[in-house]
């Protein structure tokens, strides 16, 4: 089970991943979003977006970062680790977090922080998800630093084309 964070552990850690989802940014073939795994007070993986750059639909910063974290630990569950995402987590990673037991999972910026074309069309809840896996040990807490991670992605009102939005 992790612990209970210190006042502003979690700002700490979100900052660190909105840096994670700038660097990605600069990168061709990533995108902003960051995510980074910490365990016991230290980063054990990050990693940011990576679906174009490998060609994979998979290749959520969090699937990354939590094959990254397997790996690191030669263990496919991270018990009392936590993870940080500078976007409210996917269907996907939402379940691959449940899979692989990690303790939290801390977002920033959440759907209606953002333009509707970062999630599912039928509004699947990552809440509902966690509530629905029946695990008294997983915790959810989002809208960490919401408006810094917010800026990262296209705003919530923005006209975007949509031949031009991706996920649709």
């Amino acid at each position: 089970m992790p612990h209970d964070p210190q006042p502003g552990e979690d700002e700490r850690w979100m900052r660190l991943a909105i840096e994670h989802a700038h660097a990605g940014e600069l990168r061709d073939g990533n995108n902003p979003i960051g995510c980074i795994i910490v365990l016991d007070g230290a980063v054990i993986a990050q990693a940011c977006n990576e679906v174009d750059l490998r060609h994979d639909p998979t290749a959520h910063a969090e699937i990354v970062a939590i094959r990254r974290a397997g790996a690191r630990l030669q263990c496919p569950e991270l018990r009392g680790a936590v993870l940080y995402t500078t976007l409210q987590p996917c269907g996907m990673c939402t379940m691959a977090s449940i899979w692989a037991k990690l303790g939290r999972i801390v977002f920033g910026a959440g759907r209606g922080d953002v333009h509707p074309m970062y999630f599912e069309e039928r509004h699947l809840d990552t809440l509902d998800f966690i509530r629905d896996a029946y695990r008294d040990d997983l915790t959810l807490r989002g809208g960490v630093l919401a408006a810094e991670c917010a800026r990262l992605y296209v705003p919530p009102d923005a006209k975007v084309p949509r031949d031009e939005q991706f996920n649709r």
